[in-house]
């Protein structure tokens, strides 16, 4: 592994000013898991260099908060560790879908040292990024070499193209079917958003998954209040019964009155470049009563528009089944 200089920063805005004065040599650091990963194994292309300069964040004060008040909702810290998360018993009764997420990454070791943001901003587990000896698209080759090769696992069904990697955050489809809202700090001014907004496809940018800017950092992720009358679930198949990342998941959240469905926020993850909001099974819930001619009917709408690749067209049928199951889930 290269040499690098860590430093540890004492506040995002000092963060920030050694990211924008170190450049293109520079990455913020927080459980490490992912860049180390990155870093070790020497992932490299014309697009992508290891960093020389580590900023730490978790020696930054306050970042790590996990805070609910009454009414306002729930405040997560870029550098909250997801064990901490699935910890909470805020969490655990009033955000059932952010606990069972929280609970599904990876392992309980991973879980105690990796941070909200580190989930939400890895990188792709595609093994064609991930192979230090193949330039693909990703890394600034001239081809995607998932589309003709083997495109099993983690790629796209839903919005692939240029490159056809998925999203492979468990936290991200819990935290959007929650309604969560991203604060970023560093750019030219500090901002918040959707958090569904916070991620692109590859066709909208090649070489990065969010919007963040140079020197732009997570600061913190805020959820609302759940209206009375909600309730949500997260469900992920995968390969291994542990420490591995999603072929699919689905978070959902659903509030209802009298057994109607009046509101719907629906995620999908493991199948699109990025989380994946499916507005057409939120349309295809709102007005009716859940049952499994809904759910499936749901999932239907929300596949709709799928287009595998050679090797993983199972996905789609997996994904509606996850779907289903976590609409059952959120009655």
């Amino acid at each position: 592994m290269q040499r690098f200089e860590l430093i540890d920063a004492r506040s995002l805005q000092e963060a920030s000013s050694l990211l924008k004065k170190h450049g293109a040599q520079a990455q913020p650091l927080a459980g490490g898991g992912d860049l180390l990963y990155l870093m070790k194994d020497y992932v490299e292309g014309p697009r992508l260099k290891s960093p020389t300069v580590l900023v730490n964040l978790e020696s930054i004060p306050g970042t790590n908060t996990i805070k609910y008040e009454r009414g306002k909702g729930l405040v997560l810290g870029a550098t909250a560790l997801i064990a901490d998360i699935e910890a909470d018993k805020t969490i655990q009764e009033k955000y059932p879908v952010i606990h069972q997420a929280a609970a599904e990454v990876a392992s309980p070791q991973l879980r105690n040292m990796g941070t909200l943001g580190g989930n939400l901003c890895q990188k792709p587990r595609c093994w064609y990024y991930r192979n230090q000896d193949i330039v693909c698209l990703k890394k600034g080759g001239d081809q995607c070499w998932a589309i003709n090769g083997d495109n099993r696992y983690y790629h796209a069904v839903l919005e692939g193209g240029p490159c056809h990697i998925v999203s492979p955050s468990d936290m991200a489809p819990a935290l959007i079917a929650a309604g969560a809202t991203v604060h970023l700090f560093g750019g030219k001014a500090a901002r918040s958003m959707p958090l569904e907004k916070f991620f692109v496809t590859t066709r909208e940018s090649l070489y990065q998954e969010t919007v963040l800017a140079p020197a732009e950092l997570v600061a913190e992720v805020r959820v609302p209040e759940p209206k009375p009358g909600t309730r949500s679930a997260y469900v992920k198949a995968r390969i291994r019964g542990s420490w591995d990342f999603a072929l699919a998941s689905a978070g959902v959240s659903l509030r209802a009155a009298n057994g109607v469905v009046q509101e719907a926020r629906v995620c999908l993850g493991g199948v699109s470049p990025r989380p994946y909001r499916a507005e057409a099974a939120e349309k295809a819930l709102v007005g009716k009563k859940v049952d499994e001619a809904t759910a499936k009917a749901a999932a239907e709408a929300a596949l709709a528009d799928a287009k595998p690749m050679t090797m993983n067209a199972y996905k789609v049928d997996l994904a509606k089944a996850v779907l289903k199951r976590a609409i059952l889930e959120s009655t």
